[in-house]
Order: structure tokens, then C-alpha cells, then sequence
């Protein structure tokens, strides 16, 4: 199996910037979620999966059209979790593909998924191992905008509120679990 960084190699040119804020915005998730699983050895955390993870989670966003971050494909951004899943999936790496699928918002439920119109084919969209959970949490207190600030625990309820309140509890919970 490859490495994180031979697969991020592997998708994204040497020293551009979008491999760039990739590399960045992903080791600051992984620092995080890896400082929450050593805080909590009662939740026996696999801490190099979640390194690797982290490191991999937005492998997708390349095929995807944000040019705000230097991303020039084709797809929705909304879809880069998905699109990094499949690439996942030909690595060979079905955990990490389901932390690539699983860690948009708090995740998406079925509804949110119908109610918006997404186009993801049927599946299982929202975190559900400690690992995962970790992930997904830490990963929203840093936004690929704005790549060298981490936000405070307020400013990050109030950027999850905004896809609604079942995912701002959610986020709520996973706080009172890891901090």
C-alpha cells in the first residue's frame, strides 16, 4: 500500500498550490486529531490510521471546481469527499475512503441528502468510528480559504449552524466527547 504522501504525490504536481494548501490544510487536521486521540486513551484510537486518514480525507478536491482554492475540475465541491473515496477505492484503501465520503459537515444523512438534491449514489455518508468521528470533527475548525488560521470552537459552531441544526449538535456532542 502507498503512503500518504506517495498517493498525494501521485494526484497533485509537485509544489503547485493546490498541493500546497492540500498538504497544509490536511497535517493541521491530522496534528489536531491526533493531540484529541492522545488526550483520550479510554477511546483506544488507532492514531496511525488517523494520521493517514487526515492526511487523505481531501484527496478528491482536485477533480473538483473551486478556483478559489486552485481547485480546476469539473465536479461540485460538495462531491470532493465522494470523488476522493473512489480514488481511495483503487488505492485499495476501503477506511480511508470511508473518512474521504464521510467527513463533509458532520456528515450526510439520507435526508440531507434528498432535501438538497446531491447527486451521491445510496450509502452510509456520516462519520461512524471513533476515528472517523475524530476526523470529521477536527477538520472543521480549519477552512482551505483562510489556510493558516484555526478556528475558535465558537466561530466553528457558528460555520457548522449553518448546514443546519442537527449538524451543530452533532458537532456539540463530539466536542463534549473530545475536549
Amino acid at each position: 500500500m502507498l503512503t500518504a504522501e506517495e498517493i498525494i504525490c501521485k494526484y497533485y504536481s509537485a509544489d503547485d498550490a493546490l498541493r500546497r494548501l492540500l498538504v497544509g490544510h490536511s497535517r493541521m487536521v491530522a496534528d489536531k486529531a491526533l493531540r484529541i486521540a492522545a488526550a483520550h486513551p479510554e477511546l483506544h484510537v488507532n492514531a496511525a490510521f488517523v494520521e493517514r486518514a487526515a492526511m487523505l480525507h481531501d484527496i478528491g478536491i482536485f477533480l473538483t471546481d473551486a478556483p478559489g482554492i486552485h481547485c480546476h475540475g469539473t465536479h461540485p465541491y460538495l462531491l470532493h469527499g465522494h470523488l476522493g473515496a473512489q480514488l481511495m477505492r483503487r488505492e485499495g484503501d476501503e477506511a480511508v475512503a470511508r473518512v474521504c465520503e464521510r467527513h463533509t459537515g458532520t456528515g450526510l444523512t439520507a435526508e440531507t441528502i434528498e432535501r438538497q438534491n446531491i447527486p451521491l449514489p445510496t450509502g452510509i455518508y456520516v462519520p461512524v468510528t471513533v476515528e472517523e468521528q475524530i476526523i470529521c470533527y477536527a477538520d472543521k475548525y480549519f477552512s482551505k480559504s483562510h489556510p493558516d488560521v484555526e478556528r475558535t470552537y465558537e466561530q466553528t459552531c457558528r460555520s457548522v449552524a449553518r448546514w443546519g441544526d442537527d449538524c451543530l449538535a452533532t458537532f456539540m456532542a463530539w466536542h463534549r466527547r473530545f475536549c
